[in-house]
């Protein structure tokens, strides 16, 4: 069961972001550990997840490197120092977010 593009478009980044301060992956590994992660609620197209990494590596949210594995040539992507500081920003935006919708629509409901 996938959700609202408008609502996971606003989380696509912080997400990303906990998954490769994790470990490093490949665009179609991080897609797939979204998915699994969140019970298949989050499903990404290679087509949204590519151009959001190409804009976080701009930043300097992200490094990338090339590595060749079963004879596939994958770009993998970690997260940086610099990444991380946003993670912890972000992650504390989205606390309080979730909190403010929480009051709003109540627990539970």
């Amino acid at each position: 069961m996938g959700i609202n593009k408008e609502l996971l478009k606003g989380s696509t980044v912080i997400l990303l972001l906990t998954v490769l301060n994790k470990r490093e992956m490949y665009g179609y590994e991080l897609i797939k550990e979204i998915e699994q992660s969140s019970d298949g609620v989050f499903l990404m197209k290679e087509g949204t997840l590519y151009p959001i990494l190409h804009t976080l590596e701009a930043e300097g949210w992200l490094d990338s490197s090339w590595s060749q594995h079963d004879g596939r040539k994958r770009k993998y992507y970690r997260i940086t120092e610099r990444g991380r500081e946003q993670l912890h920003e972000k992650t504390k935006e989205w606390v309080k977010f979730r909190t403010a919708v929480d009051t709003v629509i109540g627990e539970g409901s």
